[in-house]
């Protein structure tokens, strides 16, 4: 079974006939689906078209947040919820072509864990694609992940891949990157993108700051997530040795003045102690971080989901007693 997951947020125009497309694909392409809507707190009846998708047709499900949590507690959501060995994940706008799904699964045959959709040609105003094109540039020089769109919603997982991911913030444009790290083989396929049908974008310049800050994290996690007092020590020990240094040289500096007060001004005189005494300070706490950071990693408590689910599609199971 292939489960894809689409996260949804005011996209109620759209729903019907992305889940038409997506039918019409499975049908020509003999494929066993499940569709999964998570709703990420809409409030233009999203939902009550997600309810009705899932009274007619027994292969969608739908999750409904209390209220917007994010893409990536969405995606996370939908994932729990996934029960196919392959999954896909698609954009609720229309923008991402159901019928590239086959030429996903045929990438993934090729022996690859992660394909990520290639948007070559889009249908997208210069302001969002000129940021996009630098931020993917940028993603893919800091982590080595070679892909032309990260940002890309389209993308397809073997299922246990995002069995050893945690998503939460906005980290789930950086899946595949997270899963390179993990050690998981990533693809890539060139898709067809369309111009948007119905409603606008909901993503502005803001993402690309919060972008921005994310990957310092997905960097710092993937390169020393396990092992975090290699970075904070190194820099701690550096800015410790450099203070200890000029210190040391304004020690000497001192006792030499004693015999020749024209060699030197006083100490109380010079800005460099205050920068050797701040190098100093600043490494012993960058390395006393480091080894706190040491032990918060090696005594991890598990976290809660970063989302809270109002109701789903299927029925509860009666509580026990």
């Amino acid at each position: 079974m292939i489960s894809i997951v689409i996260p949804v947020y005011n996209e109620k125009d759209s729903l019907a006939l992305l889940h038409d497309e997506i039918a019409q694909t499975a049908a020509k392409a003999n494929l066993d689906i499940d569709v999964i809507f998570v709703d990420d707190g809409s409030r233009d009846g999203s939902w009550d078209v997600i309810a009705e998708l899932a009274r007619r047709h027994p292969l969608v499900r739908g999750i409904r947040f209390r209220r917007n949590f994010g893409k990536a507690a969405a995606l996370s959501a939908g994932f729990a919820a996934a029960r196919g060995d392959i999954v896909m994940t698609l954009d609720a706008d229309l923008q991402d072509d159901p019928a590239e799904i086959p030429a996903f699964l045929r990438a993934l045959a090729e022996g690859k864990d992660v394909i990520s959709g290639y948007k070559q040609v889009r249908h997208d105003p210069w302001h969002k694609v000129l940021p996009s094109r630098v931020f993917n540039f940028m993603v893919s020089w800091v982590t080595g992940v070679r892909l032309h769109d990260h940002n890309c919603g389209m993308k397809c997982y073997r299922a246990e891949v995002l069995r050893e991911i945690r998503l939460y913030g906005e980290l789930h444009r950086f899946i595949p990157v997270l899963a390179d790290a993990r050690g998981f083989r990533i693809g890539e396929v060139i898709i067809n993108h369309r111009p948007r049908r119905f409603g606008s974008s909901k993503y502005g310049v803001r993402r690309f700051v919060k972008g921005f800050l994310d990957l310092l994290t997905v960097k710092f996690l993937t390169g020393f997530g396990q092992r975090p007092q290699h970075l904070l020590g190194s820099i701690g020990l550096v800015s410790f040795v450099v203070g200890s240094v000029l210190l040391l040289y304004l020690a000497v500096t001192w006792v030499i003045r004693l015999w020749d007060k024209e060699f030197a001004p006083p100490l109380h005189e010079r800005p460099l102690l205050i920068y050797a005494l701040a190098a100093l300070l600043l490494g012993a706490q960058l390395m006393s971080m480091g080894f706190l950071a040491e032990l918060i990693t090696a005594y991890t408590v598990p976290q809660r989901e970063t989302y809270s689910i109002a109701e789903t599609t299927e029925q509860r199971p009666p509580l026990a007693g």
